[in-house]
């Protein structure tokens, strides 16, 4: 029927525009009012507003031809099925054709935005779990990640590190809020890049308190006190040439004290998980910096008899120190250790005349040939 070919062409505006019928005068009449435009047949007839930008100009052409005022105007369905094949010729032979083209076209759409939304979910969670790497040890983290519980674990010995900064609140005193801050920041960042050369975590900064454990959480036998004295060593080569920016002629000056003996360790905490570490051992690493002197390294006697083993450190006997909780106790300075540099560099291949210098400025040693 001739009325269901008018039928047609405002399906068609429906389908153009992806909305209901009249679609854009909706936004400024009532159906209605809309209504009653139609029936008073006005000149010219009041019909759908269609932009050539919105569809091809054959189909918006169509579309006008369907919804002629007079019925006899318009075109058969004959008439509009030949259109139709005409302006779908340069896409496909059947409208079959052109709907399996048009999903192909989607799926691969659809493909393309899920690998790409797939590859920035690949590259959050790249830096996600790389920031918990930073915040917890890397076995620790990845347990969490896979969803297993961390239980807490006990271990029989490690090596703690204390340090703090000599004078701390006076400086504090005489800098301002953001001075205090940009200086911690350049002295973690010298002691963060430090101890990266060693089999040693970093436990938490707490002020201007820098904690360093090794053992855990993967044992490695008696080699913790060696790597924490090697890296305290190193610590304190930096801290002796390190500025402090807005006082650059002022020296800064570090207690550092270690201990060695069993700590339980474990997460705590769920919104802000943490690596925590208890028992004595970690209460008497950091009473062994507090009667520390600047610039020196403090060491117990649990941990010299494990350098003892290695030959290669050389200590000091300082004598009988009053700790709090546990009355005098022998402690000895760490003064250097005679080790060769890590890597190619092996004590066969160094030559007769040969020196090994401790620990220059960052590098664990430094071998040079008078």
């Amino acid at each position: 029927q001739k009325g269901d070919v008018f039928s047609f062409s405002i399906i068609l505006e429906e389908i153009v525009l992806r909305g209901g019928p009249y679609e854009v005068a909706k936004q400024f009449l009532s159906t209605e009012e809309i209504l009653k435009r139609v029936q008073d047949r006005e000149c010219p007839s009041f019909r759908p507003d269609v932009s050539g930008t919105d569809c091809p100009h054959d189909v918006k052409i169509l579309m006008e031809k369907c919804w002629l005022d007079s019925p006899e105007d318009r075109p058969t369905f004959e008439t509009i099925k030949v259109n139709i094949r005409t302006i779908m010729k340069g896409y496909c032979e059947n409208l079959m054709d052109d709907l399996l083209r048009r999903m192909e076209q989607y799926a691969n759409n659809l493909e393309a935005l899920v690998e790409e939304k797939t590859d920035q979910l690949s590259q959050e969670k790249r830096r996600s779990e790389e920031l918990l790497y930073q915040v917890l040890p890397r076995p620790v983290a990845q347990q969490l990640m896979a969803g297993d519980m961390v239980q807490p674990e006990q271990f029989e010995c490690v090596t703690v590190y204390f340090s703090d900064i000599v004078g701390f609140t006076s400086l504090c005193a005489q800098s301002s809020p953001m001075q205090v801050v940009n200086l911690l920041n350049d002295l973690y960042s010298t002691f963060d890049r430090v101890i990266g050369a060693y089999d040693v975590y970093k436990v938490e900064t707490i002020g201007d308190a820098y904690m360093v454990v090794s053992g855990l959480p993967e044992r490695n036998g008696d080699n913790h006190a060696r790597e924490i004295c090697k890296m305290a060593l190193a610590i304190l080569e930096a801290v002796q040439s390190f500025t402090i920016q807005h006082k650059p002629d002022a020296q800064l000056k570090v207690r550092i004290g270690i201990h060695s003996g069993p700590v339980c360790a474990g997460v705590v905490g769920q919104k802000m998980p943490h690596y925590c570490l208890f028992g004595d051992t970690v209460n008497t690493a950091s009473r062994m910096e507090s009667t520390g002197q600047p610039l020196r390294i403090h060491v117990s006697h649990e941990t010299k008899k494990i350098l003892d083993k290695f030959e290669t450190f050389d200590l000091e006997l300082r004598g009988d120190v009053e700790l709090k909780g546990k009355g005098p106790v022998t402690t000895y300075w760490l003064l250097y250790c005679s080790e060769p540099p890590r890597g190619a560099m092996s004590p066969q291949n160094l030559s007769d005349n040969a020196e090994t210098y401790p620990y220059p400025l960052i590098f664990p040693e430094l071998t040079i040939n008078k």
